[in-house]
């Protein structure tokens, strides 16, 4: 008889610890990516307008001491910067234009 209620015993606890582990979840949901786009976004609106004026500042300073020379050398690798960075930005969406084209 004692026999008896010890197996049943450890079987509802058993079953108790069965079921709370079933329960649980054993792992964690996988990790989101960043939002690059957000990040782009963020950069392009906030920062990019900041750093142009602080160009421009600087720009302004040295052309009222006179040396427009730098100025324009100054200016001139800005733009093409500008240049390598437009055209960056263009290979990538026509990079991702030529992988959807060719995974289709």
């Amino acid at each position: 008889m004692i026999a008896i209620e010890l197996m049943e015993t450890a079987t509802s606890a058993v079953a108790h610890t069965l079921s709370t582990l079933a329960s649980t979840p054993l792992a964690e949901p996988a990790p989101k990516g960043i939002d690059t786009e957000g990040v782009v976004t963020f950069f392009a609106s906030k920062i990019a307008p900041i750093l142009l004026a602080v160009l421009g500042v600087i720009f302004i300073g040295r052309a009222s001491r006179g040396e427009i020379s730098k100025v324009l050398t100054s200016s001139a690798i800005a733009i093409v910067g500008l240049a390598f960075i437009a055209g960056a930005a263009t290979l990538f969406f026509i990079g991702d234009y030529l992988i959807d084209l060719i995974f289709e």
